[in-house]
């Protein structure tokens, strides 16, 4: 008896380090990474929903992953990030928050400020600069 829950203690152990360098790796190779109920496409919770509005708002192209369809992603990534609830989001591999932190840093305008350390230019700055210019060609004519 003791020989067979040490060995499920082992699998358990050997599948969540598996788990967890899987995790370090999608974060590693993506600018952006974000851990969701459900796809982009047909988010599965109106928290990844307000997420994945957010990311288009700002035309943020980001690697998505559905923790339904995993529970050991699911409970994995939790673990990983000492975070509790998802969705959750990385920037340049590094733990940025959940749904609420990323509204904040959306509507403080820190999220562009992020998003421009790792080379991605938010839609929403493009737009607000082609807005300023097409005022100024409207005043100076």
């Amino acid at each position: 008896m003791f020989a067979s829950r040490f060995v499920t203690a082992s699998k358990f152990i050997r599948q969540f380090a598996t788990k967890s360098e899987d995790i370090a790796g999608m974060i590693k190779n993506n600018k952006v990474v974000v851990f969701m109920k459900g796809v982009p496409e047909e988010p599965r919770c109106g928290f990844s929903n307000a997420v994945v509005q957010i990311m288009r708002m700002h035309g943020v192209q980001y690697d998505a992953h559905d923790v339904l369809k995993d529970e050991t992603l699911r409970q994995g990534i939790k673990e990983f990030s000492n975070w509790p609830t998802i969705p959750q989001v990385f920037i340049n591999g590094d733990f940025v928050g959940g749904c609420d932190i990323l509204l904040q840093m959306h509507q403080n305008g820190e999220l562009i400020e992020e998003l421009k350390k790792v080379g991605i230019e938010s839609a929403l700055l493009t737009q607000e600069q082609s807005k300023e210019k097409d005022s100024t060609k409207s005043e100076n004519n």
